[in-house]
């Protein structure tokens, strides 16, 4: 479906510039809605990599082009927004893939296959593509099958290769694009709303989030320093400066905050990464 030639934008060409724009729109809207339905297998998916990665497996995402872009963008988040950095990128034509269009990279099923052979079988894999058949991204999940690794998939196109063989696939059905097979387009928008839920539910899952805060974030500039110490206030019942002294030490709210109350950092980090930050907190009677 995605290389349809849809009629209805058959003279896009043609058009004045602000019907494009209203046609390009409304296109990204149905390319969100689409996501609705695929809600349950997001869900499924993210409940099962949050139980792989509890035990200490590695994240890794899987695609080529615009795909493999948007999933690596994915990807780099989790570390400054989480704190959590076991994640990995098998990418159709290596970094030089994220700046460049790299000729010929995604048609390369045995580099796609070697890639995902090397993940190990506690480990998760995303595998990105919207046409669903994309040999490299196909490569690499059946590697990463071969191994034992658990497989989530998302493509725009029913019935491919890539949703049948996933433990876990997720269509996001968004139809023909305005101009024809620019999968930038509609299955890019829906890629990437869709990797970016299904990643904070599994943080969230992982218990990364305390109420609706970044409380495992990295603090690295004076913004983030300044929320942090709100967070370890709140959590650890200390004062402005004492948090302050803890965050310069320790650059994760949740853990500043558990050495406050007195734990030491090495068991601080373990309670974190076993029991999230609420069950951590709960541990130490807060």
């Amino acid at each position: 479906m995605t290389e349809q030639v849809a009629r209805r934008y058959q003279d896009l060409d043609l058009w004045p510039a602000e019907e494009v724009l209203e046609a390009l729109f409304e296109a990204q809207l149905r390319a969100v809605a689409a996501i609705g339905p695929a809600l349950p297998a997001l869900r499924e998916g993210a409940a099962a990599a949050a139980k792989r990665l509890r035990a200490g497996g590695v994240l890794a995402y899987a695609g080529a082009g615009t795909s493999g872009r948007l999933a690596v963008l994915d990807g780099v988040e989790l570390w400054p927004t989480f704190g959590f950095s076991r994640v990995r990128f098998l990418l159709a034509g290596g970094e030089e893939a994220l700046l460049k269009a790299v000729e010929g990279a995604e048609d390369r099923y045995e580099e796609g296959l070697a890639q995902g052979r090397s993940l190990g079988r506690g480990d998760v894999l995303v595998a990105v593509a919207a046409s669903g058949q994309t040999p490299f991204t196909l490569g690499a999940l059946r590697g990463a099958k071969e191994q034992g690794v658990l497989t989530v998939a998302f493509a725009s196109n029913p019935e491919t290769p890539l949703l049948a063989e996933a433990d876990h696939p997720v269509l996001l059905d968004t139809g023909p694009e305005p101009v024809a097979g620019s999968t930038r387009l509609g299955a890019g928008t829906a890629q990437k709303v869709a990797l970016n839920l299904f990643s904070t539910l599994v943080m969230v899952l992982l218990g990364r989030v305390y109420g609706n805060r970044m409380a495992r974030m990295r603090v690295q500039n004076h913004k983030l320093r300044e929320r942090g110490v709100g967070m370890v206030r709140e959590m650890a019942g200390v004062g402005e400066e004492e948090a302050r002294a803890l965050l310069e030490a320790y650059p994760d709210p949740a853990l500043a905050a558990l050495v406050a109350l007195g734990v030491e950092p090495e068991k601080a980090l373990a309670l974190l990464e076993e029991k999230g930050v609420r069950g951590a907190l709960a541990e130490v009677g807060r």
